[in-house]
């Protein structure tokens, strides 16, 4: 039986950041509770007990928005449904402001082995801009407060390259959160999204898109500072110490299956791709009446597959197998990619690797300053 992930959508948040186009409400009234309920039905439906799950991501949104009974119900609705036994890490995303020591009991109670703390930065006019609910003695008490309760996992999200940020401020972010020693720090550039307040302001000409050299010297100083500092990086915005890699985020980016549970959560099983329905309404409409609620699915074709591998492989350090380039059956496409290849490798953006096993394709340090580029280059 194959191994599988699990992904638990809570679309609430105390507000919506500038930055964000998930899907997330601010709850009122019963809706966390109502919500809870379609969530149990849906989770239900895939009969997962008889699978092995071996990672849960609870992700939002803000899960630890939920108040101690919520968690509780929350966890107890997964342990019903999944045999905890076979899961090695066990995730929940959390905001500062809203992660009490006791919500941490609740949490570690459950299992709950990992810890992904969303920071973003360190300066109260960095997060004002970005429409963060907290300062940074809101993500101390909560990040000493863990390692009370015991968390020995704890990832770090942070963000970089947005509009008015220095490279003053990142050096400062990441000196930070060095001397604070997760086990793991995310750190992504910021994209500006449509639908988003941020690209309301774009449009409005208020923001403008980050200076590309900025960027580059801000993602150099990341990967060697952290380098420095033991943070083995093995995909584009991820690093960690002690082999400490999100096993969940790995089953993504290699193209492994994983159940997407709530609003608008994603999910691969069977080689098909869905999403599931973005409203509150319509999600509880559909698990009460028993009806899986997927707004979208897709049997994936070979081109899909192909090319998705190369642009979720191509992110993490370790790259991809060059059979995937050798299983190609049109020689026009093949011969394409492969020049394609050999032209990036002279200019040192990629490498190949070779061993008696096998043969691999990954970017080089300067090939992923400009991954998305190469990325496209090399879609069927």
């Amino acid at each position: 039986m194959k191994e599988k992930g699990l992904y638990v959508h809570i679309p609430f948040c105390a507000r919506k950041c500038n930055y964000c186009d998930f899907t997330s409400y601010v709850p009122i009234k019963n809706e966390i509770d109502f919500y809870l309920d379609s969530l149990e039905r849906e989770m239900k439906m895939y009969n997962m007990k008889n699978e092995v799950i071996k990672t849960i991501f609870i992700g939002g949104g803000t899960p630890t928005i939920l108040n101690l009974e919520q968690l509780r119900r929350l966890f107890e609705i997964i342990s019903s449904e999944v045999n905890l036994e076979n899961v090695e890490e066990y995730t929940i995303e959390a905001n500062p402001g809203t992660l009490d020591i006791e919500k941490l009991k609740v949490i570690k109670a459950a299992g709950v082995n990992r810890l992904s703390i969303g920071l973003q930065a360190i300066q109260d006019r960095n997060l004002k801009f970005m429409g963060r609910i907290h300062n940074l003695k809101d993500f101390e008490e909560s990040y000493d407060n863990a390692r009370k309760v015991g968390f020995d996992n704890i990832n770090v999200d942070l963000i970089f390259a947005f509009y008015g940020q220095t490279l003053e401020d990142w050096k400062e972010t990441l000196e930070y959160i060095v001397s604070k020693n997760p086990e793991h720090i995310s750190a992504y550039s910021l994209i500006i999204e449509e639908g988003t307040d941020f690209y309301n302001r774009y449009e409005n000409g208020d923001i403008t898109d980050f200076d590309e050299n900025s960027f580059v010297k801000m993602y150099r100083y990341t990967v060697n500072y952290l380098a420095e500092n033991r943070y083995k990086q093995y995909e584009i915005s991820n690093f960690s110490k002690n082999s400490l890699e999100c096993k969940h985020n790995i089953k993504y980016w290699l193209c492994e299956e994983y159940f997407g549970i709530g609003v608008s959560a994603s999910g691969y099983l069977n080689g098909k791709r869905y999403t599931n329905v973005k409203t509150l309404e319509k999600y509880a409409e559909l698990t009460n009446s028993n009806v899986f609620p997927k707004e979208f699915e897709e049997q994936l074709t070979y081109k899909d597959i192909f090319n998705e591998k190369i642009m979720l492989g191509l992110r993490m350090n370790e790259g991809i197998n060059f059979s995937l380039i050798d299983e190609i059956e049109n020689e026009i496409l093949k011969k394409f990619i492969e020049k394609t290849i050999d032209k990036y490798e002279k200019k040192g953006y990629i490498e190949i690797y070779k061993d008696d096993a096998k043969k691999v394709i990954k970017l080089t340090q300067s090939g992923r300053e400009i991954s998305n580029i190469i990325i496209l280059d090399l879609m069927l």
